[in-house]
């Protein structure tokens, strides 16, 4: 198998849906907005840092999650996708992926994102296999929960090695603006810093990986 790893927020987006998706409940009025604002503002500040908690983080965003039904929450995340996320989807990033496909290689998302918020935008985006951090449903209801390791620095490999339990990557390919990212970009064959923050911009420098910009 030949595979393309692709993360999400900053790579294949415009933006970061998970802070997106905290300022879309501010902007409709759906969640406290001096509480949320502040406390979506410190964790993407941690995140860009490197020093994100990936549980405490989660935990805050399935808080929501936890207080409504599922059909309700498919409805608002459409709203969200319609609002927010369509326009922030990188025609760069559609060509890689269709690139990919018709090479016949696997497509694989991979983030530090919820699989609530992230796995409706892969699918968008033309991929169906999805490793994120995952949110603990229990009868059918979120339970606020982080289940598995997340998919977070480290994790992210961890996580890619579940997996690929019992499958052969003769080559792979890496997509990621992020220096969180260093080890899966690390780990692949082709590792490819797409609109690099400043520190992976460095390191892809002295490691001599393609840089790209996929901004629009």
């Amino acid at each position: 198998m030949k595979l393309a790893l692709f993360d999400l927020d900053h790579t294949l987006l415009n933006t970061d849906s998970d802070h997106s998706w905290g300022e879309f409940l501010v902007n409709e009025g759906l969640v406290d907005p001096v509480r949320h604002s502040q406390m979506n503002d410190k964790f993407y500040d941690d995140y860009k840092a490197g020093q994100l908690d990936p549980i405490a983080y989660n935990e805050f965003v399935f808080e929501f999650l936890t207080q409504h039904d599922n059909a309700y929450l498919i409805e608002l995340h459409e709203l969200f996708m319609e609002k927010v996320i369509r326009r922030q989807m990188r025609p760069e990033g559609f060509k890689a992926i269709q690139h990919h496909r018709e090479a016949g290689h696997a497509l694989v998302g991979i983030t530090a994102t919820s699989d609530f918020i992230t796995a409706p935008i892969f699918r968008e985006f033309g991929i169906t296999e999805i490793i994120a951090t995952n949110a603990e449903v229990i009868n059918g209801k979120y339970t606020g929960k982080v289940v598995n390791v997340p998919c977070y620095q480290k994790g992210k490999l961890t996580r890619l090695d579940q997996w690929l339990e019992g499958r052969n990557v003769t080559e792979s390919w890496a997509y990621s603006d992020s220096i969180n990212d260093r080890f899966l970009l690390e780990y692949a064959d082709h590792a490819i810093a797409v609109n690099p923050d400043d520190r992976l911009e460095i390191l892809a420098k002295d490691q001599g990986w393609d840089i790209q910009d996929w901004s629009i």
